[in-house]
């Protein structure tokens, strides 16, 4: 356990918490869903006026899919509705909505939870992270890739839309014997075949895909930006398996990240991060007041936006100096 982590019986701090409230959920289904559709449609109409006016009606758009696809990380974690067949349901359905296969994100973002920061176990879900050590032990042309990997252009926009749109449609990294995360992938797959025929016969094929793809883009990036910032701060969390500890990755491994309360809205809470990775049962909308209600959770790395901006040069885990560095550190030790 880290010095600056207390060991405190979380379980028991955040039970409180940890309950769903259907009506809460349905309120916030009506209250993202329909202006979602409704501004989903105004841009459709704006394609005939101006593409700059679609641009700038895809901003709140892309808003909108953001605390969808919370609803959808919630009901992965079960905790939206109290009713598990309802989690499971409209996990399914918004994963259309989100290009993303419910089941098979869902068991991936579960190891996520379950080996963040653990320098043993860096498996799926997770922004690729090597150490310094690691790093200076590759060939040039390993250096070379994940310097690309690592390249804001590269991890930002070419990475979310090779994930949203073809690796979420066959992801070979799934084993085969996940049946049921491979059988999500295919009614994803066929759901969304069904919605391009149907917008192919009524609207357009090619005014469909200038709507959703602006969409999806914008969103997914904007999307993984939040997930990268959350973790990828210079004074995180990583340890090797034998010292690695769930609480002390939750809490120091992820971020508070500070931003207005309309933007919290819009990214359904996940900025409490820190709280998130405590307990993945604490639904979206209870994040905030646990946050506010529970001190310990208070004493956390805390990152407003344009302190976040300085994080996109962070690259590699100093394993000596606990820090994740830049490229430019390497010049440090080498001399």
């Amino acid at each position: 356990m880290s010095e600056k982590t207390p060991s405190l019986p979380w379980n028991k701090i955040l039970a409180p918490y940890k309950k769903a409230d259907n009506r809460l959920a349905i309120w916030q289904l009506v209250n993202t869903a329909v202006p979602f559709f409704v501004l989903w449609y105004l841009m459709l109409v704006s394609l005939e006026v101006s593409y700059a006016l679609t641009l700038l009606l895809a901003l709140p758009t892309a808003g909108l899919s953001i605390r969808l696809f919370i609803f959808q990380h919630d009901c992965g974690h079960g905790s939206f509705f109290t009713s598990q067949r309802a989690n499971h349901a409209l996990g399914s359905v918004l994963g259309v909505l989100t290009l993303t296969p419910y089941r098979y994100w869902r068991r991936t973002h579960a190891i996520h939870h379950a080996t963040s920061g653990n320098l043993d176990r860096r498996e799926f879900g997770d922004i690729r992270t090597l150490t310094v050590r690691e790093y200076l032990s590759r060939p040039f042309w390993q250096r070379y890739g994940y310097r690309l990997y690592r390249n804001p252009v590269v991890l930002l926009l070419v990475g979310p839309a090779y994930q949203f749109l073809f690796k979420h449609r066959l992801p070979f990294d799934a084993p085969r014997e996940w049946k049921k995360e491979w059988g999500s992938v295919i009614w994803n797959n066929l759901a969304l075949a069904a919605v391009a025929l149907v917008m192919w016969q009524t609207i357009g094929l090619g005014r469909f895909l200038a709507v959703q793809l602006t969409i999806s883009l914008l969103s997914g990036a904007i999307g993984v930006w939040l997930f990268y910032v959350q973790h990828q701060f210079e004074d995180t969390y990583w340890e090797g398996r034998e010292r690695w500890d769930f609480n002390t990755a939750g809490l120091e491994g992820s971020s508070f990240y500070d931003l207005p309360a309309l933007v919290h809205w819009f990214t359904g809470n996940i900025g409490y991060h820190h709280v998130h990775h405590l307990s993945s049962l604490i639904p979206n909308y209870r994040l905030r007041q646990a946050m506010e209600e529970v001190p310990e959770l208070q004493h956390v790395t805390r990152i407003t936006f344009f302190e976040s901006l300085r994080c996109i040069n962070l690259k590699l885990w100093d394993e000596d100096e606990r820090k994740l560095v830049g490229f430019g550190h390497l010049r440090t030790i080498q001399a």
